[in-house]
């Protein structure tokens, strides 16, 4: 009986067996303390190559040394996905612009290669073999197929290789193929930065599944209160960093520091629009003549970048990219996307930064692409003055109160004053020569506060560099309307002269026309000056008591001459 109960049971031989022969053939899986065993010969000394684990996800393994003072040695090691796997140095962390390694092993090794590829844009035919920034030297690229895994091997000429880098994977059983080489969309990539020296790595943008940025989709809101805690190595110290909220409507927070006596770093923090941010640097405070540190990651990852432009004047054609009269220290710029903000990093070389900064961001999908990287119009912008040495910023400089002081003019001169003028000489003729006077001191002391709106309205826009081409035409029009006016007075006959109905027809008619063109001018005025519905109301509001004296007056008249 004893016998038959410890005779094992063949059900659970057989379990046992399965388990057995599973777990022995798991392989172990691959890191940074697997010994590195290739079968083939490498052309430089492996002893003391650093090793990262680059993308998790994807088990993508880096090893790299310096091998001399211009030459860097690397091995990427990734699982066999039957597609293309790559490696991208880029300047500013984006695609496009980048120059990438890329290598293949078809399936059972029938076919492969490895080739230099520069994206000038985020489509397969603007992806160009045997291009690229990438000094690398002859006869060092290999790759080879070994337990399941690829080994990618090459060495470049330069004294230290870009730090923002991409790895990405193509699709299953599609390879680069004679006589083109064409290389199809990557299935995956992310995105990292690496500190070479320290051999440390953070990423910093991804797509699909692995995606430690984009993939998520909680958004945690930046503030001067709360820790800058970014996933990526920055080059400079950020534990001293000024802080301060730059546009609190669009949630923009500045970052600065004096690094040392002639080094300034700077981190803007900002929502992603899917589109472009900027920052620009004003000597005046307009537009024309800054310039400015732009930059874009788009929200599917597919594109980024960052570019230092030059405003020479209003127009798209007039924004250049690559120049610009801020010195950018060498591989000090980099964007990242994190938790649904953009913050982009960078150095300047200067003893103090200029301190009437421009903030704007670009229309929605719309970015800087190769080859001309032109900036489309910006969507919304705001220009503030900085206090570097107190952390403080204003908006309420002479630009924001010479607005309003326009709004102001104009609105009591051409869009209060001249319209109660014109009632009173309409309705109150009886009350004669009250009236006249009335009306004539009334329409002087508005077309005076007019024309000093109007004069303020071009300081305002020589200091903004706005496009307000129909407000300010409009403007131009009710001017010129208020100067006839003033001229038909001085001329204007007799009562018994024959002209003189010629001249009531005039004098009315261009009156009722320059009100028009004032009410509608002033409303589209408000607009642009964003004041929100308060001043629309405001305004609103007195026209309707004007208006409504008016037709009160109008009705009496007629009941009058019935």
């Amino acid at each position: 009986m004893l016998e038959r109960q410890m005779k094992p049971s063949p059900r659970l031989l057989l379990i046992l067996t399965f388990l057995g022969s599973f777990f022995l053939a798991s392989p172990e899986a691959y890191s940074c303390t697997s010994n590195l065993s290739l079968n083939v010969s490498i052309p430089f000394d492996t002893t003391n190559l650093h090793c990262l684990s680059v993308w998790d996800a994807q088990s993508f393994i880096l090893r790299y040394v310096q091998t001399s003072a211009s030459t860097w040695s690397f091995i990427l090691s990734t699982p066999d996905t039957n597609s293309y796997i790559a490696i991208g140095f880029s300047a500013g962390g984006g695609m496009v612009g980048s120059s990438a390694m890329v290598g293949w092993v078809a399936s059972r090794g029938a076919s492969g290669g490895i080739k230099q590829y520069y994206l000038g844009g985020v489509t397969p035919n603007q992806v160009v073999p045997d291009k690229g920034n990438l000094q690398v030297i002859d006869n060092s690229t290999f790759i080879t197929l070994q337990s399941s895994r690829l080994f990618m091997v090459f060495q470049l000429e330069t004294t230290e290789p870009l730090s923002s880098l991409i790895f990405a994977t193509g699709s299953t059983g599609l390879f680069p193929a004679p006589p083109s080489f064409a290389l199809t969309k990557h299935l995956d990539k992310v995105s990292t930065r690496i500190d070479y020296s320290k051999a440390n790595i953070g990423s910093s943008q991804g797509d699909g599944n692995s995606s430690q940025v984009n993939g998520s989709t909680s958004q945690s809101a930046d503030s001067c209160g709360s820790n800058l805690n970014l996933s990526v190595p920055l080059l400079f110290d950020t534990t001293n960093l000024n802080c301060l909220p730059v546009w609190n409507a669009q949630g923009y927070i500045l970052r600065y520091s004096q690094t040392s006596q002639n080094i300034w770093s700077f981190i803007l923090s900002a929502p992603n629009p899917n589109s472009y941010i900027a920052i620009g640097f004003s000597p005046n405070g307009g537009m024309v003549g800054s310039s400015a540190i732009v930059g874009w990651i788009s929200s599917n990852g597919a594109s980024g970048g960052m570019k230092q432009y030059y405003l020479t004047g209003l127009t798209p054609n007039q924004v250049v990219p690559d120049r610009g009269n801020l010195k950018v220290l060498t591989n000090s710029t980099f964007i990242t996307s994190q938790s649904s903000r953009l913050y982009m990093a960078f150095q300047l070389e200067t003893t103090q930064p200029l301190s009437k900064l421009i903030y704007a961001f670009g229309p929605n999908g719309v970015f800087p692409s190769a080859p001309s990287f032109a900036l489309a119009q910006h969507q919304d912008k705001v220009s503030i003055t900085l206090n570097y040495a107190t952390g403080s910023s204003a908006t309420t400089g002479k630009s924001y109160n010479l607005k309003r002081s326009h709004g102001l003019l104009n609105i009591l001169g051409w869009g209060i004053l001249i319209i109660m003028g014109a009632i009173v000489a309409r309705y109150f003729k009886e009350w004669d020569p009250f009236w006249f006077y009335f009306h004539a001191s009334v329409q002087s002391l508005g077309f005076v506060l007019g024309i000093v709106g109007v004069i303020s309205g071009f300081v305002l826009n020589n200091q903004l560099h706005t496009d307000v081409s129909l407000h300010k035409a409009l403007g131009i029009i009710i001017f010129v309307l208020g100067c006839l006016q003033i001229m038909a007075l001085l001329g204007r006959p007799k009562k018994e002269s024959k002209v003189r109905k010629y001249w009531n027809a005039y004098h009315h008619n261009m009156g009722r026309i320059l009100i028009i063109l004032a009410i509608a001018n002033i409303f589209y005025g408000i607009k642009l000056g964003k004041e929100g519905s308060g001043w629309n109301i405001g305004y609103g509001i007195v026209l309707a008591v004007l208006f409504t004296m008016a037709i009160t007056f109008e009705t009496q008249l007629c009941s009058r001459d019935d």
